[in-house]
């Protein structure tokens, strides 16, 4: 069998402008527009990722996004650690592929895999580039990967159209995957985008969830909380409450905990 490439580098798409944002000067309104219907094309008809297969997967998929921008290295080094904690939380259950922006692009986009030490092999690969935050491809990739139930993503701020933004979670939510975002404001920079953050993830049914770099145990719970939630949502979450650290968390940010 030939060896096939753990990762794929993923092209960069146009941005979008919002309606309120200012024109460029100088910029012609057909290129404009070229620019605006792009975007909605991959709305409509979705591009697949280079290396996501066409075929309906055998089993339930998770996208596990990071904002590896310069400033993140601390929260990264932290994640980094426990990607594994996603596929070992429910063995040979779940897929899952790494997603990482920096240097103001989507660079990686991997193969989903059950396979947790070459996830976290590629998780150690990845260093952080500075540039702006790229969020958005991360959710319109997952929304053309065929079986993706989650979207997990770990940042601090929001640098994209606010407008496309909720175009792409109403997306998600129509086709039932779920965004939870660890948000990480340990810089009092990010606490302003608490709010869209928050609006994005309840769109799709989501949440906003707490990032603590600090304690990579407690990140670890968490996210073998979600891969539960991923494989068997909330019924599946309840029953192992009392045995999953991170399920009473998760459910109470769900709005699900009665007693919280």
């Amino acid at each position: 069998m030939a060896d096939k490439p753990n990762f794929v580098l993923v092209p960069d798409p146009e941005p979008e402008q919002d309606v309120a944002t200012p024109r460029r000067a100088g910029v012609p309104m057909l290129q404009r527009l070229r620019a605006v219907a792009g975007w909605a094309g991959m709305l409509v008809t979705p591009r697949l990722p280079a290396g996501v297969a066409d075929a309906a997967p055998q089993r339930p998929r998770l996208v596990f996004g990071f904002d590896a921008t310069a400033s993140r290295e601390p929260a990264w080094a932290a994640a980094r650690q426990v990607t594994d904690a996603l596929v070992r939380a429910l063995p040979g259950a779940l897929d899952v592929a790494l997603a990482v922006h920096g240097g103001s692009r989507l660079h990686t986009f991997t193969d989903f895999t059950a396979n947790p030490a070459a996830l976290r092999d590629i998780a150690a690969s990845i260093r952080c580039m500075s540039g702006r935050t790229q969020m958005l491809p991360i959710l319109s990739r997952a929304i053309a990967a065929p079986g993706v139930r989650v979207v997990t993503y770990i940042g601090d701020v929001f640098e994209e159209s606010p407008g496309h933004g909720r175009k792409l979670a109403d997306a998600m939510g129509q086709r039932g995957i779920k965004l939870f975002v660890l948000h990480d404001v340990a810089d009092w920079n990010a606490r302003r985008d608490a709010e869209l953050f928050l609006d994005l993830a309840r769109r799709t049914g989501g949440c906003v969830l707490p990032f603590d770099a600090n304690a990579p145990e407690r990140l670890r719970e968490l996210l073998a909380a979600v891969a539960v939630y991923a494989v068997g949502g909330e019924a599946l979450l309840e029953k192992q409450r009392q045995t999953l650290p991170g399920a009473a968390l998760l459910l109470r940010h769900l709005g699900r905990d009665p007693g919280a």
